[in-house]
């Protein structure tokens, strides 16, 4: 028997011995939350930041070798992958979680709260969870267990994706090396090489949105992110006589105030926005010393890639005018961080059935997609992706007071893990059911390019 759910111009069929998978799916992401707490405490409480995930690391590697799934290592210095084949014939299918942590200080008063400090960047700095990474691991260790648990019930491969530095490096300079970490890194490392996933699935845990629910939406769902740094030479002159040098602060505040009509001015934005933000600005020794130079570090998003395109092809245009204005000398790098995050159309919306069923139906269309970014969106480039967003708030407490993400109050309900857990169990026992609609739906997107 089947029963045949109409969404938009998707028609999924659903079987019955599918829609009864609640009976034991359920019940095991129940069975395994007291596992998964124990997991996110630690993790939370012995934090790594990007590229240094080292102990983070081994502790993924033991637990998904107890639960009898192959481990590779090697990629991206501390990346794990996992392997489970199940017991029926079907689709490769990727997890992913990412492992690293903040260079902050955390003031949650948690039991667990993180007491740890590392060196980023060279120098000593606090460490904490303040995205809620730990929360993805952990909650990634958790299906792990389930699905190893129920092998007979997947049809298909997983791959487990342990992914360091999305938050970037430690070691490294994130400006000029970011191709080096994170999602970039694994790929390059060729973490599915031997394995080539035909879709990837990934989460984030959000405050403000009550714990076990979950939101989505097709299409964008976080923008891009490109990293920007100028440098301006003047001539370096006594304050009290600007005409006899040239001042590279007041051609910079300059730059700074056009910058922002490459967005108003020079994008379309009827297809999509764009934010260029300057966000740290260095120069000078006295206040009476017009000085040498200028260095201005600063961030460009957009939910759109073609606004995305046009503002960093115009960026060093508007720059380099302004700077000949001024008569100083102008140097724009652009580095990439992450392009737009996008959800599969297809693969969303015949995914809706399966997060109603892990969120017992506490789902909700966004519309519009988040401001942050996400090297997540790589994995989109080379299969259908689909990434979805978990309330970690309590839900009896206010949600526009709830700390946000990368605050040092950012907490995490533990109570909502086992959603988490459920979702990616249930992505994987769902997807075979509709893979042959998502992977047409995709060859045939690659043909109109």
């Amino acid at each position: 028997m089947k029963k045949f759910i109409q969404l938009g111009a998707v028609t999924l069929a659903l079987t019955t011995s599918q829609m009864t998978l609640a009976d034991w799916v359920k019940d095991a992401a129940q069975a395994a939350e007291v596992k998964t707490i124990q997991l996110r405490q630690h993790i939370h409480q012995y934090p790594e930041l990007g590229n240094m995930e080292v102990n983070t690391s081994k502790l993924v590697q033991k637990e998904l070798k107890a639960y009898g799934i192959q481990v590779k290592t090697g990629f991206a210095k501390t990346g794990v992958i996992g392997i489970l084949k199940g017991g029926k014939p079907g689709p490769v299918m990727a997890l992913r979680a990412d492992m690293d942590a903040l260079p902050m200080q955390e003031k949650t008063n948690l039991s667990f709260a993180s007491k740890v400090k590392a060196i980023y960047q060279g120098k000593e700095s606090p460490v904490m969870h303040g995205c809620g990474h730990d929360a993805h691991t952990a909650i990634l260790l958790g299906a792990a267990k389930v699905l190893a648990q129920h092998k007979d019930q997947i049809a298909g491969t997983v791959v487990f994706v342990f992914q360091p530095a999305e938050e970037g490096g430690a070691d490294i300079d994130n400006f000029s090396e970011g191709h080096l970490i994170g999602s970039r890194k694994m790929i390059s490392d060729g973490a599915f090489k031997d394995l080539q996933p035909e879709v990837i699935f990934g989460l984030h845990v959000i405050a403000g949105i009550p714990s076990g629910h979950l939101h989505y939406k097709t299409g964008a769902i976080l923008n891009s992110a490109d990293n920007l740094k100028i440098t301006v030479n003047g001539q370096q002159v006594h304050g009290s006589m600007p005409w006899a040098g040239r001042d590279p602060i007041v051609a910079s505040a300059q730059m700074i105030n056009n910058l922002q009509t490459v967005v108003s001015r020079r994008s379309d934005l009827t297809q999509g926005m764009g934010v260029v933000s300057i966000g740290q600005i260095q120069a000078g020794t006295a206040g009476n010393i017009i000085p040498e130079q200028v260095s201005m570090l600063g961030t460009i998003r957009s939910n759109n890639e073609q606004v995305r395109d046009n503002i960093l092809k115009t960026i060093p245009q508007v720059v380099e005018h302004t700077a000949a204005a001024n008569d100083v000398k102008a140097k724009v790098e652009i580095a990439t961080y992450a392009p737009v995050t996008m959800n599969d159309e297809t693969l969303t919306e015949v995914m809706v059935p399966t997060l109603k069923q892990a969120a017992n139906g506490n789902v909700k269309i966004l519309n519009n997609n988040a401001s942050a970014s996400e090297d997540f969106a790589y994995y989109g480039k080379l299969m259908p992706s689909l990434f979805v967003f978990l309330g970690a708030t309590p839900a009896n407490q206010d949600m526009s007071k709830a700390a946000p993400n990368h605050s040092p109050f950012f907490i995490v309900d533990d109570a909502t893990l086992k959603t988490g857990v459920e979702s990616h169990v249930r992505f994987i026992l769902d997807y075979p059911n509709v893979a042959s609609q998502v992977q047409t739906a995709w060859k045939n997107k690659a043909l109109k390019k």
